[in-house]
């Protein structure tokens, strides 16, 4: 099975996650996408961030009728801080037939070599690169961080087609903690269910 990882902390996940997800699921001939939620970093208490169950339950929720997008809680048995390449070899122990790859913003690859055992992930799982909508300020950061190898490296596939939106989860909270709304940002079921156990207020 050829599985495409989607790392995330999803507080909350929005239509923009899934929109990347869906897409990388049926262009690139994955057999499924996992959304793989990252655990909160007990060093890093992040008062906006919600319990690791609860973003784990709302990504059920916005996937739950979509069977080539399946969540994953892996990163909550490992140990925090969550390294990458850690997540990969208990994925490839857990499941030795399937084939990992990775998905990845634009500006995240252009930061890569900095990442722990980076060589190694990207010598046995290809990466899947795709464009970020960001602002202005945000592309004259991203002109700011050299070009690397790893642009170019074998493995690393650019997929320019992506249908890719300038929503941000930070965006959704402190819209929900001002009082407006966030229809059309969210599906649904995830809506309600913010509403609801009134998150983010």
């Amino acid at each position: 099975m050829k599985v495409g990882l989607y790392f995330g902390s999803f507080n909350p996940i929005h239509v923009g996650h899934l929109i990347i997800a869906n897409h990388m699921a049926q262009e690139q001939d994955f057999d499924q996408i996992w959304l793989v939620v990252s655990p909160q970093n007990p060093l890093k208490k992040k008062a906006s961030l919600l319990e690791d169950y609860h973003r784990l339950a709302l990504v059920n929720i916005a996937i739950e009728d979509n069977l080539k997008l399946r969540s994953s809680n892996i990163e909550f048995k490992l140990e925090i801080p969550s390294f990458t390449s850690v997540t990969l070899a208990h994925l490839k122990e857990k499941h030795p037939g399937y084939t990992f790859s990775l998905l990845m913003g634009e500006d995240n690859i252009r930061t890569f070599h900095k990442w722990f055992n980076y060589e190694e992930i990207l010598e046995n799982h290809a990466i899947y690169v795709y464009p970020r909508a960001i602002s202005i300020k945000e592309t004259e950061l991203i002109k700011e961080i050299p070009d690397n190898s790893l642009m170019h490296h074998k493995n690393v596939h650019f997929v320019e087609d992506v249908p890719v939106m300038n929503i941000s989860s930070s965006f959704i909270r402190k819209a929900i903690k001002n009082g407006k709304s966030v229809e059309y940002l969210l599906t649904d079921p995830v809506r309600k269910c913010v509403e609801e156990m009134n998150f983010y207020r």
